[in-house]
């Protein structure tokens, strides 16, 4: 073993039940993978636990520090963190050509794509984010540059080159040149990307990126299902997010955003769709089907929506699901915010708003997820969205991992007695950590420098 970590840990059996490991060892092998984790009761624990510290391959956490897996941020759009906290006030037409077009029309400018990108990853993972599934912009080298950033830094990027090439639909100053262009560019980036991959550790990778169906043409759409297909690679784009945008779709198309992007082969096994508030079933089925996930962003949902997602009955039915933070829709680069909007969301779904309506016609019943639920979307549906072995501390998963420290003055936690039980220590930490509790985050076996 490369090295041997000891610590209390927890980590998802499924989206309903945790698992509790308590005084493990976590046995890394040289590509940054769990080759072993043995509880104490194992015949092998002890022998293992005196070779490693023998040969100074142990790393022990600390009383009152825990471990969990990495977080997954499904959705994040890269160029938009230099304006996320801002326009939070206006509907998602008007904020994307009001602010957002005119920031990324920017990223032409590859320093100040460097200044971005690197102050975001490095913010990222500072706040426990192992993965991210990143939208770039339209321009292929700033798009490069944020693969490249995450190569260096050491997190796990899936990155892409967005496509806006519908002269119609798109602001002149921002869009691809033409589709043949936006199609040729998409293709090269591919082939960079993938290079890049082989020679990084955790892994880059590239992502085929429809904006929305709004942005793109016909052929730009059908061009993007033909890469994904001949490529083998990740697709993500929107879909169905706001009453604008699904209003849209089914005025061009006669259909919902899910059809017309299945039409043109972009739902897929390693397709990951941002937002999905108004799938229908027929839709969520298709889903399940392709094997395409739902990227929940709910704080985001919250501004731009206009809907609270039903993300229990998609899930019910099958789908995957993940979370994602959506910068700078949603303002906050922490997945821990995710996991608490998504709870609170869902609850109010079931219990309703309108207090003008009897109780039992308020809300959308068996609508409310637990903690342990969106923990579960933050981690391992995560990995299970991108269809990589992550979000897990467990055997032949990547050890991707962050430390939270209970007992940091600045951030300490109201646990009192030693014998506090681990299943409530698991709920404070998912609710209360801030990003000064995170003091040490993994990738592929390999420790962040913070």
């Amino acid at each position: 073993m490369v090295k041997v970590l000891k610590g209390t840990g927890f980590s998802s059996i499924s989206a309903h039940k945790i698992e509790i490991l308590e005084h493990y060892l976590y046995c890394l092998d040289n590509k940054g993978m769990i080759a072993k984790r043995l509880a104490p009761s194992n015949s092998l624990y002890q022998s293992t636990l005196q070779e490693a510290k023998k040969e100074g391959k142990l790393i022990e956490l600390s009383e009152g520090q825990y471990l969990l897996p990495g977080f997954i941020d499904l959705h994040i759009h890269a160029p938009q963190w230099a304006q996320s906290g801002t326009a939070l006030d206006i509907p998602l037409h008007q904020w994307l050509n009001t602010y957002t077009f005119p920031l990324e029309s920017k990223f032409e400018d590859t320093a100040f794509a460097e200044k971005v990108y690197s102050h975001l990853v490095d913010t990222l993972l500072a706040n426990g984010t192992t993965t991210g599934l990143y939208f770039a912009t339209v321009h292929e080298e700033a798009s490069y540059k944020l693969a490249e950033i995450c190569a260096k830094k050491g997190q796990r990027g899936l990155v892409g080159k967005v496509v806006m090439d519908d002269p119609e639909q798109n602001p002149d100053y921002y869009r691809d040149q033409d589709t043949q262009t936006a199609l040729a560019d998409t293709e090269r980036f591919i082939q960079r990307v993938k290079t890049l991959h082989s020679e990084t550790t955790q892994g880059v990778y590239p992502v085929v990126t429809p904006r929305f169906v709004p942005s793109c043409t016909d052929t730009a759409l059908a061009g993007l299902g033909q890469l994904a297909e001949t490529y083998d690679v990740h697709v993500t784009s929107h879909c169905s997010e706001s009453d604008w945008e699904h209003g849209y779709v089914k005025n061009r198309f006669g259909k919902n955003d899910a059809q017309v992007l299945n039409d043109f082969g972009l739902l897929r096994e390693k397709s990951v769709m941002a937002h999905c508030n108004f799938l229908s079933e027929a839709d969520a089925l298709t889903f399940e089907e392709k094997g395409t996930a739902i990227a929940h962003c709910p704080v985001s949902n919250a501004y731009f929506a206009n809907s609270v997602i039903p993300i229990k009955q998609f899930h019910d039915l099958g789908v995957e699901v993940g979370l994602g933070t959506d910068l700078s829709g949603g303002y906050d680069p922490s997945i821990y915010s995710a996991i608490r909007q998504a709870v609170i969301s869902s609850r109010m779904l079931e219990d309703g708003v309108d207090t003008k309506k009897d109780p039992k016609e308020r809300g959308m019943k068996n609508s409310r997820i637990t903690a342990k639920e969106a923990f579960y979307f933050a981690t391992a549906g995560g990995g299970e969205s991108v269809s990589l072995p992550i979000g897990r501390l467990a055997e032949n998963y990547a050890f991707d991992a962050q430390v939270i420290d209970t007992t940091v003055p600045q951030a300490s936690m109201p646990i009192f007695e030693k014998i506090e039980p681990l299943d409530d220590i698991f709920q404070k930490l998912l609710y209360l950590t801030k990003r000064e509790n995170i003091v040490s985050v993994w990738v592929q076996g390999k420790q962040i420098s913070k």
